[in-house]
C-alpha cells in the first residue's frame, strides 16, 4: 500500500498545490491529512500564500481520496467549506499485520498514547516537527509541517511505500527521516 501524509497546512495555498502535485505524481492511493488544514491559529505567523478558500477548493477536488483528521485550529466553520469529514480526532488504517492510528497531536501525543500494540504505527501532526522512529510502545511518526516547518527543519510530507515510512523535504523530495514498520 502506498499513501501519502500531510500535516499542518494551516492555509498555504502553495503547500497545497505542492501537495497535491506530489500526490498525483506519487500513485498512492489516500492523502491523509493529520489535521490544521485551513486556519493558521493564533500561535503561527501567517503562511506564504496564506488563501484558505482556495486550499479548501483544491483540497475538495480530491475529496473521494482523502483520510483526515481535526486539528486544535480546525472547525466546524471549515468543515462547511470542505467535501470530505475532517472533524474526527483520530482515525485508523488498518493494514495486514498492524494498523496506523491517525490522530493530530494535541489529544493524544508520544507521551499520552491511545492503547496500541508494539506493531502498531502513531501518525501525528501538530508539532511541525518531523520524526519517524521506534518508540517504546510503538513506532512513531510525524511527517512534520508543509508550510510553518520549526525545529530548523524545511517544509516536509510523509510516504508510506511498503513497509517504510520516510520523511521527505516538500521542495526536492529528499528524505529527512525513515523507519521500517516491519513488525
Amino acid at each position: 500500500m502506498k499513501l501519502m501524509f500531510a500535516s499542518d497546512i494551516h492555509g498555504s495555498l502553495p503547500a497545497t498545490e505542492r501537495i497535491i502535485t506530489l500526490f498525483e505524481q506519487s500513485g498512492a492511493q489516500w492523502l491523509i491529512l493529520l489535521g490544521d488544514l485551513l486556519y493558521h491559529g493564533p500561535r503561527n505567523a501567517l503562511p506564504e500564500g496564506y488563501a484558505p478558500a482556495q486550499v479548501a477548493q483544491r483540497l475538495n477536488a480530491l475529496a473521494s481520496r482523502i483520510i483526515a483528521v481535526r486539528g486544535n485550529c480546525d472547525s466546524e466553520v471549515d468543515q462547511m467549506l470542505l467535501d470530505f469529514p475532517v472533524t474526527a480526532p483520530w482515525q485508523q488504517v488498518l493494514l495486514n499485520e498492524q494498523r496506523l492510528f491517525l490522530t493530530h497531536g494535541h489529544l493524544f501525543d508520544p507521551e499520552n498514547l491511545p492503547p496500541l500494540s508494539e506493531r502498531d504505527v502513531f501518525v501525528y501532526g501538530h508539532t511541525h516537527i518531523p520524526v519517524a522512529e521506534r518508540g517504546e510502545a510503538c513506532t512513531l511518526f510525524n511527517p512534520g509541517s508543509v508550510s510553518i516547518p520549526k525545529g530548523g527543519f524545511a517544509p516536509s510530507f510523509g510516504m508510506l511505500n511498503d513497509d517504510v515510512l520516510s520523511i521527505q523535504n516538500l521542495d526536492d523530495c529528499r528524505i529527512i527521516a525513515q523507519v521500517s514498520i516491519t513488525p
